[in-house]
């Protein structure tokens, strides 16, 4: 099934507030609100053409995650320019759920090619079907963006709904680690002991500045009095915050075609103060393997290997990668 076209990119606080009345009691009897169980649909597919970035809102997004400034993308920007249609996919009436508490697992983006902030972008966004998970059930949002009809950049983002799966009554431990270890994705993490070789310290406003640069305004990330009603003794910071400042620490050592996969794991409670640590840099090594943690006690916040690609698809002319940089302020 073709996906479906849009003529712009939705509205994010509209769709906010239709993923949010879920938690009004009755609110998902109502067809167009999501929320009324069952299964993700099939041909919940949404596409949008003529998407460009916003140099202003790029290097707005360079700052508060640490990117050298360019004129290509932040590796992890496709996200941004992703997220309206993330979350129309979650808004749609037929979605069996809220948006509103899930929480980001995983996340995986493939690089094809770097991305010109001038280049024209076709992004498509669908939902897989639903899984079974030790705390509840996920699905994934698959993600690409498209130059020219050619695919330049993919991602796969994870997503965790909490609760007790069905069907899970009669479960055996040696079921529910089976089931963990399929729901996880498989890379060797960083080794416990490596060295940290930076230090961040986050203030208790993170969330709400990276969701100013990236429209990612979910309650858990915004304050104490939003996040704890959803279950959580704080506000937490993104997990593709995360993500993305781990890339920026590397962002010397990134090829121009790679594929990033990382594990986000106990939430990072803001404010905070986080390490990060990462494989030694070796002639011939085909990865990178990371980790962010918390400075005191070594809580493992995430896990990441970054692998350099095989093979880098030709260039574009608008995509140079040999170019002067400055660092945002």
């Amino acid at each position: 099934m073709a996906p479906r076209s849009l003529e712009r990119s939705p509205s994010i606080l509209p769709l906010y507030a239709r993923a949010a009345l879920p938690m009004i009691p009755g609110a998902s009897l109502l067809p167009f609100v999501p929320g009324g169980g069952g299964e993700i649909p099939d041909g919940l597919e949404l596409e949008l053409a003529g998407v460009r970035a916003e140099p202003e809102q790029v290097a707005a997004y360079a700052r508060v995650c640490g990117f050298a400034l360019r004129d290509t993308l932040p590796p992890t920007y496709p996200h941004m320019l992703a997220f309206p249609l993330q979350m129309a996919v979650m808004s749609d009436g037929s979605f069996p759920f809220g948006a509103v508490g899930l929480v980001h697992v995983e996340n995986s983006i493939t690089q094809l090619r770097p991305i010109g902030v001038a280049e024209d972008m076709t992004i498509r966004v669908r939902p897989t079907k639903l899984q079974p998970h030790p705390k509840g059930r996920t699905f994934s949002l698959q993600t690409e963006a498209l130059v020219d009809g050619e695919p330049v950049w993919r991602s796969l983002s994870t997503m965790l709904r909490r609760g007790r799966p069905a069907g899970d009554s009669a479960e055996l431990p040696e079921d529910a680690a089976k089931r963990k270890k399929a729901a996880t994705r498989q890379f060797e993490a960083l080794a416990e002991g490596a060295p940290a070789s930076a230090e961040w310290k986050l203030g208790g406003d993170l969330g709400r500045r990276y969701g100013a640069v990236s429209g990612d305004r979910n309650p858990i990330h915004m304050h104490s009095l939003t996040a704890k009603p959803l279950g959580f003794p704080g506000a937490i910071a993104h997990g593709m915050w995360t993500k993305a400042r781990a890339l920026a620490q590397l962002e010397s050592r990134l090829p121009a075609a790679f594929e990033v996969d990382v594990r986000f794991r106990k939430p990072i409670l803001l404010p905070a103060r986080v390490e990060f640590a990462s494989s030694a840099e070796r002639e011939g090594d085909e990865e990178i393997l990371f980790a962010v943690r918390d400075a005191k006690k070594g809580t493992p916040h995430l896990d990441g290997r970054l692998r350099p690609l095989a093979e880098e698809p030709r260039k574009s002319k608008k995509a140079k990668t040999k170019t002067g940089r400055k660092k945002a302020k």
